[in-house]
């Protein structure tokens, strides 16, 4: 069974009509030591692979959600923040029939290190990158899902405004939904990847270049570069993400970014390979870092 339907709940009144219409709610409170109010995500499965939910999305910007709407997501008009200040946080969905869609079996919420070790060291689970507590002051709350089928990374794109989102969006990638110029200023930049359960070539391997010396090298080394700025606006270093394909190698199936240092202990402990270059070099951002397994 697949998840088919998922919606929020911002107060005790929208659980009980939830419960009735035989919603599963996951009890974690997405406001978890923000303040605000009491806020659940809630989910519905079915075996009908014509309404499984493929792909899930958050905005924290309005520029986000004009790409989202254009490629048919679904937006939950209910604020994940809601009385606790901190960003506009929306979910978004989308039923996809894509190679680069893969329904979601599970849903699962985790609001500290601990528990999203627990999560990547089970099989198949993906985190949203989306810090649902995002500009508060409460726990790292995240979003995780299960697919049915292990998929592998395809292509990587990076974007530095949102004119390409409806076209990314619809051509099957996912936005890594995270800010890589977080606290530095400048343009809002954001990594995106897209996956298939085919493995013809698939991406092996991911690097970042801080300064002219090291785009040299992974240049000889055969890693493509995406020729964008990760610091763009910010008066930073020059910062490029690269990576290589090929069908021999082993395929990822992960790539992520940390925010968090105490997240970190658990993406170490779980078995991803952190890159150790700052993609808010030269900035006073917050220290960004880019994890792969």
């Amino acid at each position: 069974m697949s998840v088919s339907k998922v919606d929020i709940s911002l107060n005790e009144n929208e659980e009980k009509v939830l419960l009735q219409k035989n919603y599963t709610k996951i009890d974690v409170d997405l406001n978890k030591n923000a303040k605000g109010n009491y806020i659940y995500l809630w989910y519905k499965k079915e075996c009908n692979p014509c309404t499984a939910i493929t792909r899930i999305q958050f905005s924290f910007k309005p520029e986000m959600e004009t790409g989202l709407m254009q490629a048919g997501y679904t937006k939950i008009e209910k604020d994940l923040n809601a009385g606790a200040g901190g960003d506009y946080i929306y979910l978004w969905y989308f039923c996809g029939k894509t190679e680069f869609d893969q329904p979601i079996t599970d849903l699962q919420v985790t609001v500290d290190a601990a528990e999203e070790k627990l999560q990547f060291s089970q099989k198949g689970w993906e985190k949203s990158s989306c810090d649902l507590n995002r500009g508060c002051k409460g726990n790292w709350i995240y979003l995780w899902m299960k697919r049915e089928k292990e998929a592998f990374v395809q292509d990587l794109a990076v974007t530095t405004d949102f004119g390409e989102d409806q076209y990314l969006l619809s051509d099957g990638y996912t936005r890594v939904d995270e800010d890589l110029n977080c606290g530095a200023g400048g343009a809002y930049v954001f990594l995106w990847w897209r996956k298939s359960t085919e493995k013809n070539k698939p991406v092996t391997g991911i690097d970042v270049s801080i300064d002219p010396e090291q785009e040299l090298y992974l240049h000889r080394q055969g890693y493509t570069k995406i020729p964008v700025d990760c610091n763009k606006g910010a008066r930073g270093n020059y910062i490029y993400i690269w990576y290589h394909t090929s069908s021999c190698d082993i395929p990822l199936t992960t790539v992520t970014v940390s925010v968090n240092k105490e997240s970190e202990v658990a993406f170490e402990e779980a078995g991803l390979t952190k890159i150790n270059k700052n993609l808010n070099t030269g900035t006073n951002g917050d220290c960004i870092y880019l994890w792969y397994k």
